[in-house]
């Protein structure tokens, strides 16, 4: 139901966006083990006569239900027992400083430069890093009861026991969530083929980025697990042959949708059925009932789905080429040398860990000199909001705040209405399934869901009851002032800077692929780069490379020079890659579009570039696809006239932040495979194209 607000009263657009609830499945396996594993330790405290303890066992299980979202058995080892390791580090530091004044303010800062730097690593890195200083401010804030290692061994027994019930059903499903990633890649596709030749582009687009997220996130999985077990799983080199398979039906998806003529209904039905023989594992045969090609566009999506029928049903599959396919994450002594290269080197990574180091500090000085009750929930409260890579800081901001008012509420009742003692099992039992319920409708429901926890936890330690409330809510509110101020608005790092130069690189990219794709030996000498091999790490930004897990960047391969043709595999990766750097960026500037302005103002205006990008994208994979197929190749001039549009764009785009339209003089033959390329990227500079060195307005 919508709702209408008095005039002058209407909210600004990156508060409704902040606001919105994002839907999400229920994930009823992690609610019924956070359920299991934050109420079970503390059971087990009360029935001893140590509460205390079982509380510490619950807290560490409540930073293994954070860590619980991966899908794939191996990945949530990762994703839990690491970042445990790194949390019975941060506890134990923290609670050598326990007391000790500025020592414990100059300890925290250092972990958390530490802590900063590590978590631009990948998403593993990043949770390590959070649980690092997280666990580092609740030991150096809290009087922890037991000998100094007390306190590791059970929190991170109780995070282990979160993996635990997590890897009960493995035996049992052994493969399946892989299987099911790559079945649902395929339903994807065939919602995306439902939707070419339609005439709402909308939801062309919308299924293309459902695709590429599908892939991605298949592709990650079944990597992380192919690191391991190279050249010795069948049913992991079926499933890579299978995501390879489905690649040229999506290459062919766009040619199909310029079309303009949308396909016969047997054919995402065919689709359907192959998805359906993925998730199952079926070998036998597949009746095709696929119409008769008529065109070079229906040509290349027939060829698409007989090849791929082809590979799902083969009872073997050759192993040989796979690698050369998607490229194999490098060896684990490579990736670790490469990860702290980056760390210690990286401007970012430096930047990022001198921004949480400062936050921190701050707090810690301030509650130093300044009499604030249970002072470690403001250094709590900076640790959740600085992490950029969950979001944007101003919104986790000022979700937090939002976030722990509802959160108080919960706990006001908790602690007022409900005795210490065995009534807090069923508390917990009720209250801990809340997190993984809320966590992925957004920042601001995890906080409400976790705020209510660790304050009953906390009130075992200290016995301090409803006292806990508005000291908790002053803290929250200072730690989110400190967050904003000190991390956010004192380092002004624009928009474009974040943003700009990726899509630019983006922009450069295509620019290359598109050479690519129509380089022959007879054509002109074109360098592009042979791609990058695919990462492994759940969805990890591109340019980052996963400390555990994959490499999400493998690195660049020297290009075709001298006119050579391009290896098909090579061309098939810089397609994924720009996909998946598109779609990474424009994750980016949704982020961009909740903060206020000028940041969201900017975001609203180049989002339209990045639609622009991936069409043309879209559109040279089309040409690719129909030549392929039949359609007479362009000429070189038409290549490098194409290219070198693309190359301005993208040099405009790294060099200025104010978009201006410029005139482009794109012509050739109408009728060749190109006059759609053209006219993509005609549109997008006539949207909006960064001029450099200059806010005129140039008419095109």
């Amino acid at each position: 139901m919508s709702r209408e607000f008095p005039i002058g009263l209407t909210p600004p657009d990156w508060l409704v966006r902040n606001l919105q609830s994002q839907q999400a499945p229920l994930n009823r396996p992690a609610i019924a083990r956070a359920a299991i594993a934050m109420s079970l330790p503390f059971t087990i405290g009360l029935a001893v006569g140590q509460p205390a303890y079982g509380a510490l066992a619950s807290m560490g299980a409540l930073s293994g239900v954070i860590g619980d979202t991966a899908d794939a058995y191996r990945m949530r080892i990762l994703n839990i027992a690491i970042p445990q390791l790194f949390g019975a580090i941060g506890v134990t530091l923290g609670s050598a400083v326990y007391g000790h004044g500025w020592y414990a303010v100059a300890a925290l800062t250092g972990i958390a430069l530490v802590s900063g730097m590590i978590s631009t690593i990948g998403a593993v890195a990043s949770v390590s890093g959070l649980l690092l200083l997280l666990n580092s401010v609740i030991g150096a804030g809290l009087p922890l009861p037991g000998a100094w290692w007390t306190a590791p061994v059970l929190m991170s027994g109780g995070g282990l026991l979160v993996l635990l019930l997590a890897l009960l059903a493995w035996p049992l499903r052994s493969g399946i969530p892989e299987r099911a990633a790559v079945a649902n890649t395929y339903r994807t596709v065939g919602d995306l083929l439902a939707t070419c030749g339609d005439d709402p582009t909308a939801a062309y687009d919308a299924a293309r980025q459902a695709v590429t997220q599908s892939l991605n996130q298949s592709y990650d999985l079944v990597l992380a697990r192919r690191a391991r077990h190279h050249g010795r799983s069948p049913e992991l080199t079926r499933l890579l042959a299978q995501l390879n398979a489905i690649t040229p039906v999506v290459e062919a998806a766009p040619a199909v949708h310029q079309s303009g003529h949308p396909l016969p209904p047997q054919i995402r039905e065919t689709v359907r059925h192959l998805a359906h023989a993925v998730e199952t594992g079926y070998t036998g045969p597949i009746g095709l009932d696929l119409p008769a090609p008529t065109g070079e566009t229906t040509r290349a999506i027939d060829h698409a789905l007989r090849h791929a029928a082809e590979v799902v049903t083969a009872p073997d599959v050759d192993p040989r080429g796979i690698d050369d396919r998607l490229g194999r994450p490098a060896a684990l002594r490579i990736r670790t040398a490469r990860a702290a290269r980056n760390v210690l080197l990286s401007s970012g990574s430096w930047r990022y860990g001198l921004r949480l180091a400062v936050c921190v500090g701050l707090a810690q000085v301030l509650v130093s000199t300044v009499p604030v009750p249970r002072s470690y929930w403001v250094a709590l409260t900076i640790t959740f909001v600085m992490k950029p890579d969950f979001g944007s800081v101003f919104s986790r901001a000022l979700l937090r705040a939002l976030g722990t008012v509802a959160g108080l509420v919960i706990a006001a009742a908790v602690l007022s209405a409900v005795p210490r003692g065995w009534w807090d099992v069923l508390v917990l039992l009720l209250l801990a399934p809340l997190i993984p319920a809320l966590t992925p409708r957004g920042y601001g429901y995890q906080t409400m869901a976790i705020t209510p926890v660790i304050l009953l936890l906390s009130d075992v330690l200290n016995h301090q009851g409803t006292a806990l409330l508005l000291p908790r809510l002053v803290d929250s509110l200072i730690g989110c002032g400190i967050a904003l101020v000190a991390g956010y608005l004192l380092w002004p790092e624009s928009w474009h800077t974040r943003v700009g130069d990726r899509l630019a690189e983006a922009v450069a990219d295509t620019a290359a692929y598109m050479e690519s794709a129509f380089a022959t030996s007879e054509g002109s000498a074109v360098g592009v780069e042979a791609g990058r091999s695919e990462g492994v790490g759940g969805g990890a930004e591109a340019g980052r490379s996963e400390g555990v897990g994959g490499g999400a960047e493998a690195g660049r391969s020297e290009g075709v020079g001298g006119g050579a043709e391009v290896d098909p595999a090579a061309r098939a990766r810089m397609r994924r890659r720009l996909y998946r750097d598109l779609s990474v960026i424009r994750t980016e500037f949704q982020r961009a579009l909740t903060e206020p302005p000028p940041t969201g103002r900017l975001a609203a205006g180049w989002l339209p570039l990045v639609v622009a990008v991936e069409r043309i994208v879209d559109a040279t994979t089309a040409a690719r696809v129909r030549v392929k197929h039949g359609a007479p190749p362009p000429s070189p001039a038409e290549v490098t006239q194409v290219a070198l549009q693309l190359r301005e764009l993208s040099e405009g785009v790294r060099e200025s932040e104010v978009l201006v339209e410029v005139r482009t003089d794109l012509t050739g033959p109408a009728q060749s495979v190109l006059e759609p390329l053209r006219q993509e990227v005609a549109a997008a500079r006539a949207i909006a194209s960064p001029y450099r060195g200059t806010n005129r307005q140039v008419n095109g």
